[in-house]
């Protein structure tokens, strides 16, 4: 030990060694830092000798080696494209909607140059951020006023303290929902300081429930859309329409529907799901709703609030409404997807758009696939019927026919290759179903069939043999 412990040069002999001036080159980093990771690595080195978990090496190579790979992830990008091969369009995992070219055109504009996000430019005085995407929220839904926070339990959460803090809030117990990341209904109104009444029962809660609960304290009634899961049989729910009828016993109270999915395209039409229609809910004279961008509306991440303008004019004035604002690049992929919207072509909107792709247009697409890879002899390809899933926490019950290409190997269990495809460049993230890869063309592009090819081609090399 004491042996390896002095082999190891000390900082100053290895910055002099021409490997430290080319790693420093070839990754771009400044000799101080680099100097710094070096120090660390030698550290950990002396750790690792003391621990016994060091033998018999040529210390100095060791050093270097572990110096590429330090460097080569530090330079390395984290956040990286994937290709969404599962089927899941809205795959909260793999980031959830994907963004209209429209959308991203202009999050490139706005990031590339000084903008006017808090500046007039007819007046040449300060403006507002919360005017940028107003008008198009009011357009597109119908709504007297409408501001925009970083996401939706953002959304729950400043509303629930700016009106209801010390306050009773009334929800059926049915709607006491869990979303992703164990974030519950509840736990959100017990941070903001409102006082939870619960109602009703899990299935079932009547309008009579809401009634008796109403008291002095009481500032809201809250119907949360259950757009995670749903319970059938024995149910009854009171609509909004019937909580909105409840102002005649109390004339201040605020009804406030949390929409979380956020849908502005009606796919009942296209007889997908049963998801309430921001229009049309705003139609019953509730005082404010708020729902997600990144979900069925198809946008950026963002939490929409619209509603009556007393009440949207009290939050943009309130402290929270700073803490939880978005930033220039997030309203200029919301400005893109909403004018969308108003200008009647949501179907350019990938998730709007690959929702309503019907299976022979997804069966074409699988076709295109098959017709490219007949030289690659590792793997053995069948089209199938298959069900792709909406996805990110909306639509539970909803399937939607697809078409797949199953792939397997007589090298390689089906999960070795799901992982293959996975850590390759780019990774390729599939369903595993009945043993074997599934690759559900609802959510690959057309673009995207050569990326595909390439990652079992570079899969077929390493294992042919």
């Amino acid at each position: 030990m004491k042996e390896l412990l002095r082999s190891i040069p000390p900082i100053h002999e290895l910055q002099n060694q021409s490997t430290f001036m080319q790693l420093s080159k070839k990754y771009d980093i400044d000799k101080t830092i680099m100097t710094s990771i070096l120090r660390m690595e030698i550290e950990g080195l002396r750790n690792q000798i003391i621990a016994g978990d060091l033998e018999g090496t040529d210390i100095n190579s060791r050093i270097w080696n572990q110096m590429e790979l330090v460097l080569n992830r530090k330079n390395k990008s984290r956040l990286l494209p994937v290709i969404n091969a599962t089927g899941t369009i809205l795959h909260t995992n793999l980031g959830r909607a994907r963004l209209s070219r429209e959308a991203i055109t202009r999050v490139v504009e706005v990031a590339s140059n000084y903008s006017n996000l808090e500046f007039d430019i007819d007046s040449g005085k300060r403006g507002s951020r919360h005017d940028i995407v107003e008008d198009l929220i009011k357009e597109v839904t119908g709504a007297e006023a409408a501001m925009v926070v970083n996401n939706n339990a953002a959304a729950v959460f400043f509303i629930l303290n700016a009106f209801g803090k010390g306050k009773e809030v009334i929800v059926s117990r049915g709607q006491l929902v869990e979303i992703g990341g164990s974030f519950r209904i509840s736990s959100i109104m017990e941070e903001s300081g409102a006082k939870l009444v619960e109602v009703g029962t899990t299935n079932k809660t009547h309008l009579k429930d809401y009634k008796e609960a109403l008291s002095d304290e009481t500032s809201m009634v809250l119907k949360v859309h259950t757009s995670n899961f749903k319970i059938v049989g024995f149910t009854h729910a009171v609509s909004t329409q019937q909580l909105v009828d409840l102002k005649q016993y109390q004339e201040d109270l605020i009804v406030y529907e949390d929409l979380g999915s956020g849908v502005l395209f009606d796919f009942t039409e296209a007889g997908i799901g049963e998801e309430p229609v921001v229009q049309k809910v705003l139609e019953t004279g509730v005082d404010i709703v708020s729902f997600s961008g990144d979900k069925l509306l198809g946008g950026p991440q963002a939490g929409i609030i619209a509603g009556k303008k007393e009440y949207i004019d009290k939050l943009k004035k309130h402290q929270l409404a700073r803490v939880l604002r978005v930033d220039k690049m997030s309203f200029a992929a919301l400005e893109g997807t909403l004018q969308a919207y108003a200008n009647k072509k949501a179907k350019d909107i990938p998730a709007v758009r690959d929702m309503l792709l019907s299976i022979e247009e997804v069966r074409e697409r699988a076709m295109v696939f098959l017709d490219t890879v007949t030289s690659l002899n590792l793997f053995h390809w069948e089209l199938v019927e298959v069900e792709s899933m909406v996805g990110g926490g909306t639509m539970p019950e909803v399937k939607i026919p697809s078409i797949a290409v199953r792939v397997h190997t007589d090298t390689l269990s089906s999960q070795t290759l799901a992982d293959e495809l996975r850590k390759g460049t780019p990774s390729v993230v599939v369903r595993l179903q009945d043993q074997h890869v599934m690759l559900d063309f609802r959510t690959i592009t057309q673009g995207e069939i050569p990326k595909i090819l390439e990652a079992f081609r570079k899969i077929e090399l390493t294992y042919r043999d």
